[in-house]
C-alpha cells in the first residue's frame, strides 16, 4: 500500500520554533532538556505578557498531525501542524492559547486511521480516567537552595541512608500533595528516616498498578494536585532535612491506544517484534532501547525529575527485565543479541547513559537498581564497564533473612547459613537492604505475621530484625506500615491501619524504629564503611545452636559498635562474648526494653580492663538485638 503524507514544509518563523541545534541533538538522542523543546511551551514577551503556546511532537511516520484542544473545540481541521523536513518533528504555535488548556495530538497514522494521543512530553494531565494533556507553566519558587548546595557534596555510599517507602494514595487516604507536605513531613521527622521513596508518581491510568504502568513520563499524577503542588511537597521535605527518591519505570509501558503504543501507526517507542517488544508477564510494551529518539526520551525523563523537581534519587524498577532478552520467556520466544547471547546490549547502553548523565549533571543524587540477579557490576562505574548505579537492592539478603525467620526457632539451628550468608557477598556491590512493598502483598501477609510463635514472639522477632538490619552493612529501606507492625498485608484501597498505633504493642515497635534511626544517624560505624569489608568483623558467626550472631561495625576513626542478635525465644544468661576493644561498654539499643514491648532483659555497663582476654558475660534477651558502644577507654 502506498502511503501519502502531507509534504514537509519549512516551518514559518514563530515563537518557540526549534533551532538547528535542538533538531541535531534530538536526532542524535542527546538532548538533555528534551522537555523544554518538545510538548507544550508557553511563550511570553519580555514583559511577561502571554503570546500563546508552541507545540512540538516527534511522529516521523504520521501522514498528518493536528493540535486539538479546548480552544478549537477538539476539531482536528483547525490547527494542523507543520512537519519539519527530514526530522520527523511536527510543530505549531497557537496565539493566546494559555496555561491550563486541555489538549491532545490528533495523529493521522501510517495505516490511514486517526488516533487522538496524549502528549508524550506532557507535564500535566487530567485526573484519570480522563486522558487529555494540560498546558503547564510553573510559577513555583524553590527555597531549598542550601539543601541542593549541600547535596552536591553528599557521599551517599558512606552516609546514613534510611528510606521510608510510601505509596502516596494509601499512606493516609484522601490526602493531597499539600496535605502530605504537613502530615507526611511531620511523621518522617518523628520516625527519623533520612529519605522517603515514593512508588511511581508519574501519571498512570490504572490506580491498582500502584503507578508501575506509566503513560506520562514527565507528569506527576494529577490525583493529588498540580505539578507545582508536588514541588511544594518536595521542598517541604527538603526543608525538614529529608531526601526524596522516586520509583522510575523505564522498562515498559502500557498498551493504551491514546498513550505511547503505535504512536504514529508504527512501533515508534516499542519494538515491532513481540519477542522484543512485549512483556509476557505484565501485558505491556517494551521500549526500543536502541533507537536514538527513544533513548533520548527515557534519559530526559530521568533528568527531568532530577532537574525540575529537585529529586534526590531514582530507584529504577525491574532492571533485570531490561538486562535479559530471555527474561520470563521460553525457548524460541526471544531473540539473541548480535553475539548470540541473552544480554540486552541496548538496554545496558541505555542504563549506562542514564546513570552517568544523572550523576554528571546532579552530583550527590542516588541511582538505585532493583535488580534481582547476579549480573556483575551493577554498581561499578561505567568507566569500568559497569552499569553505573550507586546502589542495588540486596534481594538475596531479603530472601534469605525472611526464609530464616519464617522457620520455627527450633529448626533455625539447621539453617544458620541463611542469616549469615549475605556477608560473603556484602561488598560485591553497593547494597541497599529492602523490606519493600513486594514483601507484604499478593497473599504474603504483613511482616509481623510472617514469623512463628505467639503474638509477643512475633512482635519481638520484628523488633530484633530491625535492629539486626540497621546494623548489617548496606543502606536501609522499609515499606510504610511495617514501622508500627501493621497486622494485615498492604492494600492500596484500604490504606494503613493507623488505629493500631494506639495500642502499646504497635507503638512499641514504632518507638523501636525511631530509636534505631536516631542511633543509626549518630553512629558513623553503622554507615561510613558500608561498602568496605574493613567496616565489618565477626565476633560470633557460628553459634547456630543458640540462634545467636554478633559482629562489630567500624567507623573510619576506629570507633566500634557491636551488634548481638538472639533469634531464639530463649534468653541466654551468662553468654560469653569476645569484644573488639578494652574499655567501658554499654547498651545503646536493646529491642527487649520494656518501653518497646519487650521483657526487660537488659545489661548494665561492662568494663573490660586493658590486657584482659576481652571477653564479657552478657544477658542476651530472647528474640532481641543489642547494640553496644564503647564509651570510655
Amino acid at each position: 500500500m502506498r502511503i501519502f503524507r502531507r509534504k514537509a514544509q519549512v516551518v514559518p518563523s514563530q515563537p518557540g520554533a526549534l533551532g538547528e541545534l535542538d533538531l541535531y541533538l534530538i536526532a542524535e538522542g542527546r538532548h538533555e532538556e528534551l522537555w523544554k523543546v518538545l510538548g507544550a511551551q508557553v511563550q511570553r514577551d519580555t514583559d511577561g505578557n502571554l503570546l500563546g503556546t508552541s507545540f512540538a511532537l516527534w511522529a516521523p511516520n504520521a501522514r498528518d498531525v493536528s493540535l486539538i484542544s479546548d480552544l478549537n473545540f477538539w476539531d482536528r481541521n483547525t490547527h494542523r501542524m507543520w512537519r519539519i523536513e527530514n526530522t520527523g518533528i511536527w510543530q505549531i504555535f497557537i496565539a493566546d492559547l494559555a496555561p491550563g488548556t486541555k489538549y491532545k495530538f490528533a495523529v493521522h497514522t501510517s495505516d490511514g486511521s486517526w488516533v487522538d494521543h496524549a502528549d508524550p512530553l506532557a507535564r500535566a494531565t487530567e485526573i484519570p480516567p480522563l486522558t487529555a494533556s494540560i498546558v503547564e507553566e510553573s510559577s513555583y519558587t524553590w527555597s531549598d537552595g542550601n539543601w541542593i548546595s549541600n547535596r552536591s557534596k553528599f557521599e551517599p555510599w558512606r552516609s546514613a541512608v534510611s528510606v521510608y517507602e510510601v505509596h502516596l494514595a494509601s499512606w493516609r487516604l484522601g490526602l493531597s500533595y499539600l496535605d502530605l507536605a504537613t502530615e507526611l513531613v511531620s511523621y518522617l521527622k518523628e520516625t527519623g528516616f533520612t529519605h522517603v521513596e515514593f512508588l511511581p508518581v508519574m501519571e498512570h491510568p490504572y490506580g491498582p498498578s500502584w503507578g508501575y504502568q506509566v503513560t506520562s513520563f514527565f507528569a506527576p499524577t494529577s490525583r493529588f494536585g498540580s505539578p507545582d503542588e508536588f514541588k511544594y511537597l518536595v521542598n517541604a521535605l527538603h526543608d525538614a532535612g529529608i531526601g526524596v527518591i522516586l520509583d522510575w519505570v523505564p522498562a515498559h509501558f502500557p498498551k493504551d491506544e491514546w498513550a505511547l503504543a503505535k504512536f504514529d501507526g508504527t512501533a515508534l517507542y516499542e519494538h515491532a517484534d513481540p519477542r522484543l517488544g512485549e512483556h509476557p508477564d505484565w501485558g505491556t510494551l517494551i521500549f526500543n532501547f536502541g533507537r536514538n529518539e527513544v533513548r533520548n526520551f527515557i534519559v530526559a525523563s530521568a533528568l527531568y525529575w532530577l532537574t525540575e523537581f529537585h529529586i534526590d534519587g531514582l530507584r529504577v524498577d525491574a532492571v533485570a527485565s531490561m538486562l535479559y532478552l530471555d527474561y520470563s520467556r521460553k525457548e524460541g520466544e526471544w531473540v539473541p543479541n548480535k553475539f548470540g547471547g541473552r544480554e540486552n546490549l541496548e538496554a545496558v547502553q541505555l542504563l549506562q547513559e542514564a546513570t552517568s548523565t544523572a550523576y554528571r549533571t546532579h552530583p550527590g543524587i542516588m541511582m538505585i537498581a532493583e535488580e534481582s540477579t547476579a549480573w556483575p557490576g551493577v554498581t561499578r562505574s561505567t568507566d569500568s564497564d559497569g552499569i553505573g548505579f550507586g546502589f542495588k537492592w540486596n534481594m538475596g539478603w531479603m530472601h534469605d533473612t525472611l526464609e530464616y525467620l519464617q522457620r520455627d526457632p527450633i529448626h533455625r539451628v539447621h539453617h544458620h547459613n541463611e542469616i549469615t550468608f549475605s556477608i560473603l557477598y556484602a561488598w560485591s556491590e553497593n547494597f541497599m537492604l529492602p523490606l519493600s512493598h513486594d514483601e507484604v502483598v499478593h497473599g504474603k501477609g504483613s511482616l509481623v505475621n510472617k514469623f512463628p510463635g505467639d503474638r509477643w514472639q512475633k512482635l519481638a522477632t520484628l523488633r530484633a530484625l530491625y535492629g539486626f538490619m540497621w546494623a548489617h552493612p548496606g543502606k536501609k529501606l522499609l515499606f510504610m506500615g511495617q514501622e508500627f507492625a501493621q497486622n494485615d498485608e498492604w492494600s492500596e484501597s484500604a490504606g494503613l491501619q493507623w488505629h493500631l498505633t494506639q495500642f502499646d504493642e504497635h507503638s512499641g515497635v514504632a518507638k523501636t524504629i525511631s530509636q534505631i534511626n536516631r542511633l543509626y544517624k549518630s553512629t558513623p560505624a553503622l554507615f561510613e564503611r558500608d561498602t568496605s569489608p574493613e567496616g565489618f568483623s565477626w565476633l560470633v558467626g557460628n553459634d547456630a545452636a543458640s540462634n545467636v550472631l554478633a559482629f562489630t561495625r567500624w567507623a573510619d576513626d576506629g570507633q566500634p559498635l557491636v551488634c548481638i542478635t538472639n533469634f531464639s525465644p530463649v534468653p541466654h544468661e551468662n553468654y560469653r562474648l569476645p569484644m573488639p576493644k578494652a574499655g567501658t561498654w554499654r547498651e545503646v539499643l536493646n529491642t527487649d526494653e520494656l518501653a518497646f514491648g519487650g521483657s526487660g532483659v537488659i545489661n548494665q555497663p561492662i568494663e573490660i580492663a586493658e590486657g584482659s582476654d576481652l571477653v564479657i558475660t552478657l544477658r542476651v534477651a530472647p528474640l532481641a538485638t543489642l547494640w553496644m558502644a564503647l564509651v570510655a577507654i
